[in-house]
């Protein structure tokens, strides 16, 4: 079965108009847990191989050269080499179905794409609140990297909290660097606008297909280039 879900995400990914008629279909989404494990993955220090279960509570690891994709829910979760991500629950929904809405980046990369309601990213130099999103994170003590690909973001910087800034983007507009407290900065500025780096539309793309969505700037620019960002970066 997740053999067959992995196949028609990848004609999804390469066919835009059966994805939307997969949607006006209504086809269930497929079951949680992992979808792609290279490397060295570990779900609570065990390691990991397609078809485990990943759910709140838990805390994924990845060592050099790894990657994972996973689902939880209708949120898509890619997570590159020498990450920690703990995911867990605070909202009563979250904590009944078993959801994660607060994701803590310990350190690493982190793309994902999210359902409908609020996430809290808790990362070592920013919290940030966000609907609706794609957003991609590359997370070290002394700064941390923020782009939301699309959707709405609240940056709040743990050296300043009156420094929050809050974005609405369609397709990458607003990445951001957020720096520690003393860090070295331009100016010595907290938050600094940033280039769009290590992620494209083609990974967006892919992920939103497997819960059978589309990222925004698809439907209405086309699916971009694929190579390092696609249209508009």
């Amino acid at each position: 079965m997740r053999r067959l879900f992995a196949v028609a995400g990848l004609l999804f990914f390469h066919n835009p108009a059966l994805l939307r008629s997969a949607l006006a279909l209504g086809l269930s989404k497929p079951p949680a847990g992992m979808y792609v494990v290279k490397g060295d993955v570990r779900v609570n220090g065990i390691a990991a191989q397609a078809g485990s279960v990943v759910t709140a509570g838990d805390t994924v690891t990845t060592g050099a050269d790894a990657m994972a994709i996973f689902l939880i829910g209708k949120d898509v979760y890619l997570v590159r080499d020498n990450t920690r991500l703990e995911l867990d629950s605070e909202s009563a929904e979250a904590l009944k179905v078993r959801i994660a809405d607060v994701l803590r980046i310990v350190n690493g990369k982190m793309l994902s794409v999210f359902g409908k309601g609020r996430k809290r990213l808790v990362m070592p130099t920013a919290v940030a609140g966000v609907r609706g999103s794609g957003v991609y994170v590359e997370a070290d003590p002394q700064r941390i990297y923020i782009c939301t690909c699309y959707g709405i973001a609240e940056i709040t910087p743990l050296a300043d909290p009156s420094k929050r800034q809050t974005v609405n983007t369609f397709h990458h507009e607003a990445p951001r660097f957020v720096y520690a407290s003393g860090a070295v900065s331009p100016n010595n500025r907290i938050i600094v606008k940033a280039p769009v780096i290590n992620h494209t539309d083609a990974e967006l793309i892919h992920l939103e297909s497997l819960v059978y969505r589309q990222p925004p700037f698809v439907s209405r620019r086309g699916s971009g280039n694929g190579n390092g960002g696609g249209g508009g970066y």
